[in-house]
């Protein structure tokens, strides 16, 4: 399991979570095109960040990069910049540029079993018919 985090990143996290959710869940060959495509602001830095996971999880953990999947994908609110404007009569407005820390992690898949559970039911009742075949033909 590999992480990175992308702190102080200067666009609202309401912003960054829309690109967040398609992420979410999905493999890493899968999501660094469509994120080339993306015509969001944020698509960018995101690639940069499941880049950064993908090589830390290459040289620190020695998993393969083709099995990787995003299994955690965290968009939380970072420090608020508080900032005036002016207004009439002398007033100020303020403003609230909001920032966001972005934190990924990345899973290698597991390797599907051979059999799955149907698999294995079909295999139990066949087995139970080769027994009751080799009773009945011994009498």
């Amino acid at each position: 399991m590999s992480t990175a985090q992308l702190n102080n990143y200067r666009q609202s996290p309401r912003k960054v979570r829309l690109v967040a959710d398609m992420a979410r869940g999905k493999k890493v060959k899968d999501i660094l095109p469509m994120l080339d495509n993306l015509s969001k602001r944020v698509a960018g830095p995101m690639k940069k960040l499941i880049q950064s996971a993908v090589a830390n999880a290459v040289h620190n953990e020695n998993l393969d990069k083709d099995k990787l999947f995003v299994s955690e994908i965290r968009v939380d609110e970072g420090a608020t910049l508080k900032r005036s404007r002016p207004r009439a009569r002398g007033r100020a407005f303020p403003i609230h540029k909001r920032t966001s820390r972005i934190m990924v992690r990345l899973t290698e898949q597991a390797v599907k079993e051979e059999n799955t559970a149907v698999e294995k039911i079909a295999e139990k009742a066949e087995e139970k018919v080769s027994i009751k075949d080799k009773t009945t033909k011994s009498k």
